[in-house]
């Protein structure tokens, strides 16, 4: 079994404000070449483990929902810091987070309480750490957001423990846009005749 931790970038972080935004579909064009290359390599069971942050973590869980239909090994997970996550935020985004909990095999909260303090985070963290054998992190140190806190903490569990990640940083999220957008125009080019 593999099990893999996305996370990164709040979507307020990339000033994204809509799902159609072009950013969304390059990143999330990204977590999918990710995550197929990880289940080609295996045909064992594979889980996705993330957060349920709007941004890189919501998207990561969208497009597992979506590589499910081709890979039935893949398992998805949202793991919540807290209970009651979420519930400050527009009824719009709160409906998107609760179907999103219905959506995946398995969601849960790390701590039984409401939001209480920082150390209820850094449980978090520890567990996403402990629970996962490597870490996707759409960020980019030179550019930072609420991600340095996993980075810095992967980095820290590093030191003892045997843990690899990947960053995808905004030179590659670039050039995963030239790549996505010169798809689009191959893609025009070919409905047009």
């Amino acid at each position: 079994m593999r099990r893999l931790w996305i996370t990164g970038y709040r979507s307020y972080e990339l000033n994204v404000f809509k799902d159609d935004d072009p950013k969304v579909r390059v990143i999330k064009d990204v977590i999918t070449r990710e995550l197929k290359q990880r289940l080609e390599e295996s045909n064992d069971e594979f889980w996705l483990i993330t957060g349920p942050q709007l941004g890189t973590e919501q998207w990561a869980i969208e497009v597992a929902l979506e590589l499910k239909k081709d890979y039935p090994q893949l398992r998805v997970s949202m793991m919540l810091p807290f209970t009651e996550f979420g519930q400050q935020w527009n009824e719009s985004n709160q409906v998107k987070l609760a179907n999103l909990q219905s959506a995946v095999d398995f969601n849960a909260s790390v701590s039984d309480h409401p939001y209480q303090s920082p150390q209820q985070l850094r449980a978090f963290q520890h567990f996403m750490l402990t629970h996962t054998d490597e870490a996707l992190l759409i960020y980019d140190p030179d550019h930072e957001g609420k991600g340095k806190y996993d980075y810095q903490a992967i980095q820290k569990f590093q030191q003892n423990n045997d843990y690899s990640y990947q960053l995808v940083d905004f030179d590659e999220l670039q050039e995963a846009a030239v790549e996505w957008q010169e798809r689009q125009q191959d893609a025009e080019k070919e409905n047009k005749f």
